[in-house]
């Protein structure tokens, strides 16, 4: 039986609560003979800043790059809002993955059956929703130079953020893009803004290159962001893996995230390139909630979206695509049974806490297992 090493960072808020539930999924997973998983547990954010003055420590770091994946679960908070910038909780995010090089970040946004009702878009237009969206994690306008404000002659303000792209940066994230709509629905959508943009010109430029050289049996379309982001909140289902910069990747995931009804719903993974003696990925994964101090505590939090993560580890990291399967049809089953989690329940409905559900998703993968 193959033994994979998790490095679990909780973090902050509700972090430490949903990965609880994480670690009961991965015990299951040993006792049924799937894989067993070997996990360390260290400090990000600000409970690491509490415990050493910044947001991630060397250490930590050290064992992120050794670990076969890591699961992180959220930062931030206002009991650290006027700690010094270099060491806000959210450093230590930037530092996995500035550190990890995981350039691409992969955020599928699916509606399960039983929650159609729950987003504010009608059933019809979400109901089914299966769409991945591929963000460029390491380059843009986050990361261009220079980035900088300064005091004109005048003495007004000047402040300028720099949208960077190379070629290698475009080439290597739209190829993600490709290979995932090859084992999906062989459909790219490739979204900038060529028509104000010169990076957005490139963008195009290359997508199309490595499209029609690379996988010329993968349909590609090009849509401006703008446009884009409307058509999610139109008809979102025309769409299957959707590749975009950082900044237009922020902004669409989100939109997509929110078609699903919760946050809570959701996760992500960020992946390095491959190595070139083993073809593994350095991998981070982690929920797209935030850590939600207000209700941090209460066993209110909902753990779908950090168990999701680790499924995502299973498929993307270990192989292990048919327990992501598992993983995956257990979470619609406790939907489909009527489990509910706050953020997910009807006005008047009895919650589950967040260990019920945790449980509830142990026992529906027994059932299947």
């Amino acid at each position: 039986m193959a033994s994979h090493n998790l490095l679990l960072l909780p973090g902050d808020g509700i972090g430490p609560e949903v990965m609880g539930e994480v670690k009961k999924v991965a015990d299951f997973l040993g006792k049924a003979g799937v894989a067993t998983f070997e996990t360390e547990t260290d400090l990000v954010g600000g409970a690491a800043y509490d415990a050493h003055g910044v947001a991630i420590t060397d250490a930590a770091m050290k064992t992120a790059m050794e670990a076969d994946a890591v699961l992180f679960g959220a930062v931030g908070g206002p009991k650290w809002a006027k700690v010094p910038y270099e060491a806000r909780p959210e450093a230590g995010l930037l530092r996995l993955r500035k550190d990890m090089q995981l350039f691409a970040n992969l955020r599928p946004a699916i509606c399960f059956p039983a929650l159609a009702d729950a987003s504010s878009l009608k059933r019809e237009i979400i109901e089914g929703l299966d769409i991945m969206i591929v963000r460029e994690l390491t380059g843009g306008v986050y990361f261009g130079e220079p980035k900088e404000i300064v005091t004109l002659e005048n003495g007004e303000k000047r402040a300028v953020d720099t949208q960077v792209y190379t070629t290698h940066e475009i080439e290597r994230i739209t190829r993600v893009a490709f290979d995932l709509a090859k084992v999906r629905r062989n459909k790219v959508t490739s979204s900038e803004k060529h028509n104000v943009m010169r990076s957005g010109v490139l963008w195009k430029e290359v997508a199309t290159r490595i499209g029609a050289t690379e996988y010329p049996d993968v349909e590609l379309d090009h849509h401006l962001a703008d446009s884009l982001a409307m058509q999610l909140v139109r008809w979102p289902k025309q769409y299957d893996v959707i590749v975009c910069d950082n900044l237009f990747g922020d902004i669409l995931s989100d939109i997509a995230a929110m078609l699903t009804g919760s946050l809570g719903m959701l996760p992500s993974a960020s992946l390095g390139a491959p190595d070139a003696k083993t073809g593994k990925r350095k991998a981070l994964y982690e929920p797209v909630h935030g850590s939600a101090p207000d209700i941090a505590g209460q066993g209110l939090a909902n753990p779908i979206a950090m168990i999701s993560s680790f499924g995502m580890a299973l498929r993307y990291s270990f192989g292990l695509g048919q327990a992501a399967d598992l993983v995956d049809q257990a979470i619609a089953d406790v939907l489909a049974s009527g489990a509910r989690t706050r953020d997910i329940a009807e006005k008047g409905a009895n919650a589950v806490s967040t260990t019920d559900m945790g449980d509830a998703i142990v026992a529906a993968l027994k059932r299947r297992a």
